[in-house]
């Protein structure tokens, strides 16, 4: 039988993890491992600075007090007796689309888990609350089967938002958007008037390009985007070696 890796950046008591590996134990052996408490945007930080320490809750459920990325690194190493067949991040309550993926610590667990060689998939859905758990833990489900059948390209990861109406109106493979958020810093006084500042909400600037996961999802639309752990803009390398000749004058 297949073994998951499970995790996400919400926490070992959000509910989406527990109806995901709830419904992915249906196709796999599946172990959690989960932050103690709320990570989110904690993007791919390790905790350098303290111990960490794992705490078994019950039978495959596993908390630690990290980031998402401690808990795929310690999991991997230390905690599962052998190599998982997927590791799956989320279900994350609030997309993860376009510049948001920088951020995120539901897609940096499914990125860590791509640099040990280990198939990756974060799912988050999209919306307002209420989600449907459900309808994301089966779609999830299907992605899964489909992983494990057709594989991964090399240094590969999936990057799975799903609209929080379901039933979605199809599946639609994506490119990553542009999705700035407008008036996300709130500058705020305290009772003595010290002046503080708060980040967070704010209104996103919706991408207008037809094939990013931003539009698919604003569109009813289940978003898959590979996501390549190599950064390097290729275009850019010639830019460099041409425009500023930085090879032969620096």
């Amino acid at each position: 039988m297949s073994l998951f890796l499970i995790t996400n950046d919400d926490g070992i008591h959000n509910p989406g993890i527990r109806i995901l590996a709830k419904t992915l134990s249906r196709i796999a052996e599946c172990v959690v491992i989960a932050p103690d408490r709320d990570n989110s945007a904690v993007s791919h930080s390790l905790t350098m600075n303290r111990p960490l320490r794992v705490s078994r809750l019950e039978d495959g459920f596993f908390s630690l007090n990290g980031t998402p990325t401690d808990c795929v690194a310690i999991g991997l190493k230390k905690i599962l007796g052998k190599r998982p067949d997927l590791l799956v991040s989320g279900i994350n309550p609030g997309p993860n689309l376009g510049d948001d993926i920088s951020y995120s610590g539901t897609v940096s667990a499914a990125v860590e888990g791509t640099m040990y060689g280990i198939p990756s998939l974060a799912v988050s859905l999209a919306g307002d609350a209420s989600y449907d758990l459900t309808y994301a833990a089966e779609t999830t489900e299907k992605l899964a089967k489909r992983i494990l059948s057709k594989g991964l390209p090399e240094n590969t990861l999936l990057n799975a938002n799903i609209p929080a109406e379901s039933p979605a109106k199809g599946i639609r493979i994506t490119r990553q958007g542009r999705r700035l958020w407008d008036n996300a810093i709130q500058e705020t006084c305290d009772p003595r008037g010290r002046k503080h500042y708060w980040i967070g909400g704010g209104t996103p600037s919706p991408d207008s390009g037809k094939d990013t996961d931003v539009y698919a999802v604003n569109n009813g639309y289940i978003s898959i985007t590979p996501i390549h752990l190599d950064l390097t803009n290729h275009q850019g390398i010639e830019h460099l070696r041409q425009e500023w000749r930085l090879e032969e004058d620096f």
